[in-house]
């Protein structure tokens, strides 16, 4: 990578290491850009040589915490050799990683759901990213014989519909009560809904 090209990389990285102090902080609505240069020791004018406006930047911290995190449950799961076992490596991570984060978690599901149409489209965009990729586990289960054919498209949305329920209703929670508490119940349930034998959920250690 050129120098030049490697600078603006650096410079593209601070803005969004900055923006989301910003953003953590001062929620989505009230963030301003100045505020988000003063944190990157930039002008506001270098804010917009690299984005448009507050809300470029937002969508392009939502696209990078997606990309980590997607990053993350595939190489967890790299090491699992049973479909069965990667799902719940991947719902496993997903908790944790919600649950480490709770301030992030707000901000992309709960506070910034007033962005815009942008958002809400980026939003269904990185929905449809871990659709798939819960799909691709389900597809193998089928495959090995763990479970009975079914519409994987559908069970996909509908497991990654359920888990962001139980995500955002954690979140608007006024106690204190641990995310990973839920991984049991929706493990549980979630592999029964697609037709997983009591041998095949119990197959494998709980990792909570």
């Amino acid at each position: 990578m050129p120098l030049s090209q490697a600078r603006t990389r650096i410079r593209h990285e601070r803005i969004l290491d900055a923006a989301l102090t910003v953003f953590s902080s001062r929620g989505y609505r009230d963030a301003a850009v100045d505020e988000i240069a003063t944190e990157a020791d930039t002008s506001k004018g270098g804010i917009y040589f690299h984005f448009p406006g507050k809300q470029a930047i937002f969508l392009a911290l939502l696209d990078r915490s997606a990309n980590l995190l997607l990053n993350r449950i595939v190489v967890s799961v790299d090491a699992e050799p049973d479909p069965i076992g990667k799902i719940d490596v991947a719902l496993h991570v997903l908790l944790h990683s919600f649950a480490s984060h709770r301030v992030l978690a707000r901000l992309f599901l709960v506070e910034a759901l007033g962005a815009g149409p942008e958002f809400h489209a980026k939003m269904n965009e990185i929905h449809g990213r871990f659709a798939t990729l819960i799909k691709g586990y389900l597809d193998e289960a089928v495959r090995c014989g763990l479970i009975p054919p079914l519409d994987t498209d559908v069970a996909s949305l509908a497991w990654f519909g359920a888990l962001n329920q139980v995500v955002i209703r954690w979140i608007l929670e006024a106690r204190e009560r641990p995310l990973e508490d839920a991984y049991l119940t929706l493990r549980t349930l979630l592999l029964r809904s697609i037709g997983a034998t009591a041998d095949v959920i119990a197959r494998h250690e709980v990792l909570a």
